[in-house]
C-alpha cells in the first residue's frame, strides 16, 4: 500500500450536515475498497485564488490515506461525478 494526500474543495453553500455526508461518502469509499484513512482534517471555508462555478470561497477537506493505486483511480472517478465538490487533488506521497 503506498501514503497519498487527498485534497478536495466542497461548495461554500452546503449545510454543515451535508458537508459531513459528502466526506463520510468518500471516507466510506476509501475504505471499502480496502485503503486505510489515516488522518481527516477539515480545513473549514477558505478563500479561492479564482472563481470556480461562480463561487469565491470553498470548503477544504484533507484527507491522508494508505491505499492501492487502484483506490486512488476509483476515488477521482467519483469526485469528477459528485456536484459537490469543486476541484480535488490526489498526491502519492514518498517513501
Amino acid at each position: 500500500m503506498r501514503k497519498y494526500e487527498v485534497v478536495f474543495v466542497l461548495r461554500p453553500d452546503l449545510d454543515e450536515e451535508k458537508n459531513t455526508g459528502v466526506i463520510e461518502k468518500f471516507k466510506t469509499l476509501i475504505e471499502s475498497h480496502g485503503g486505510e484513512v489515516v488522518k481527516l482534517d477539515k480545513w473549514g471555508k477558505r478563500r479561492l485564488a479564482y472563481e470556480i462555478k461562480d463561487f469565491k470561497e470553498g470548503f477544504y477537506v484533507l484527507i491522508q490515506m494508505n491505499a492501492d493505486s487502484k483506490v486512488a483511480t476509483e476515488l477521482s472517478r467519483v469526485f469528477k461525478i459528485t456536484d459537490e465538490v469543486l476541484r480535488h487533488m490526489i498526491v502519492r506521497e514518498d517513501e
